[in-house]
């Protein structure tokens, strides 16, 4: 019988010992990485884990702090590097914490709401905690809507759902009075068309990316800073950004902001991407309330929609105060009136589009695009080239090719909105007052209906809708028809 001696025993135990550290080690996880996006509203830090961690986010006060704590990670990234300029964060600290854990405090300037959330891996990253520190009562965009505006809008938009209700439920629309804006005795609004511009990605979610590592956020955030100078320069109109730098805003939240904003219209800006590098050309998607009309454009919204797991917001048109059936309806007309809409304008973008690119696609493609899911906004999502096409790449990078493509954009957007101007509108004053003495305009009243003011003016309904671009029988109170020669 072999014995073991006290100092075999010694040894057998320390070797144990060091296995178990090293176990321990292997399974705890690393930080790799920290980076930092701030924006208007939140500002968004991110740890690029080695493999999942469990974390606790809580708040102190006196003085104000976040503390994050990683229950066995370990710190192996510098931290001093770490851009802090325009957030919530005056100084970041870590240290270790129970022997196994990490530590880090964030020092605040000002109150925040936090939340956090991890992230399973993708093709750009790995494992990653996401900690969000939101600011109460911020708004998302820096130069929001004068409330003035905002009123006149907002009353023009509660006049049409009337209508839209009275239709619903049977009445008579004539029943429903104008919106006080519209009435002749009160000066005319002269309110601005707001365009919502939305650079697609950004922050944590790059985008698609070219052979050359050309970052779609990248592209088209400078693609919409190009295109609001366009529309603030035109005179009637005014740009909304719903990102102006390199953050993340969720899905939902990109169409919550353009309705806070009261927008008019709503553009969302992207660079398409294949796994060949051979398809090219330029693409615009209206929302389609039946599906996708390709396997293309159906694969490409799956892709495009999974972005909100990054951390988007939910949203959605309130309808509270009305019964079930009645919301079905009133949202199925609202959709309609919208989706005709959105069919006209890019049905004009891609026009002015291709006379800069090749399209990809000869008509406007219809697919389910979360971005274009704001039932009272005009939306589009216009793919400016392939990315993933080193030809339409280098292009994409070029400053004179990128200001060509906007003015293309607007071109399609501005020549819709100067035949079809909003009733309280600049344009539609303008357009008013040069109104042709042989009277052949007309302003839509409530009850109008297409067939009856083509029976008035003697002129069949077909032609009434080629000379006002229609692509339905969905008029609005308010709105200016060409009326054509018979």
């Amino acid at each position: 019988m072999t014995r073991t001696r006290p100092l075999g025993r010694l040894l057998v135990g320390l070797a144990g010992l060091a296995l178990w550290l090293a176990s321990g080690l292997a399974d705890a996880a690393s930080v790799d990485n920290l980076r930092l996006w701030a924006a208007p509203d939140h500002a968004r830090l991110v740890f690029d884990l080695s493999s999942p961690a469990r974390a606790n986010v809580f708040s102190l006060d006196n003085p104000r702090r976040l503390v994050i704590d990683l229950d066995d990670s370990q710190l192996n990234a510098s931290v001093d590097r770490l851009d802090l300029e325009g957030s919530a964060i005056s100084t970041l600290r870590t240290g270790v914490r129970d022997g196994n854990g990490l530590r880090v405090v964030l020092e605040l300037e000002r109150e925040v709401e936090p939340r956090h959330f991890t992230l399973a891996p993708n093709d750009q990253y790995g494992h990653r905690l996401v900690v969000d520190l939101e600011y109460p009562g911020e708004s998302a965009v820096e130069d929001p809507i004068d409330p003035i505006e905002a009123m006149i809008r907002e009353q023009e938009i509660a006049a049409e759902r009337a209508r839209s209700e009275a239709v619903a439920q049977g009445r008579d629309p004539s029943d429903i009075a104008a919106a006080p804006v519209l009435e002749s005795s009160q000066p005319h609004p002269k309110r601005d068309i707001i365009i919502a511009i939305d650079a697609g990605h950004g922050g944590e979610d790059p985008g698609a990316i070219g052979p050359a590592g050309t970052r779609e956020k990248d592209v088209v955030l400078e693609m919409a800073k190009r295109l609001a100078r366009l529309v603030n320069a035109a005179e009637g109109f005014r740009a909304v950004m719903i990102r102006d730098g390199d953050y993340y805003v969720g899905l939902r939240q990109r169409t919550r902001i353009a309705r806070e904003q009261k927008a008019d219209f709503f553009v969302s800006i992207h660079a398409d991407a294949f796994t060949s590098p051979r398809p090219n050309g330029s693409s615009v998607y209206a929302l389609s309330q039946r599906g996708a009309t390709s396997e293309t454009a159906q694969w490409l919204a799956a892709s495009e929609n999974e972005a909100d797991l990054i951390g988007g917001v939910d949203g959605s048109l309130s309808l509270d105060d009305k019964d079930e059936v009645l919301r079905g309806v009133l949202l199925d007309l609202t959709m309609t009136a919208t989706l005709n809409d959105s069919l006209t304008i890019g049905g004009q973008v891609l026009d002015q589009l291709g006379r800069v690119n090749r399209l990809h696609k000869s008509r406007v493609e219809q697919a389910g695009f979360m971005v274009l899911k704001s039932p009272d906004i005009p939306s589009l999502l216009v793919e400016t080239g392939f990315i993933s096409n080193p030809d339409e790449e280098r292009r994409l990078r070029d400053g004179g090719y990128q200001q060509r493509m906007v003015e293309a954009l607007f071109g399609g957007i501005r020549g819709h909105f100067q035949r079809n101007p909003p009733p309280a509108s600049l344009l539609a004053w303008q357009r008013d007052r040069n109104r042709s003495p042989e009277g052949n305009e007309y302003r839509i009243q409530p009850g109008d209906t297409l067939s009856e003011i083509a029976a008035r003016h003697g002129v069949p309904v077909a032609q009434l809708k080629q000379a006002n671009e229609l692509n339905g029988d969905v008029i609005r109170v308010g709105q200016v028809l060409r009326i054509p020669r018979s």
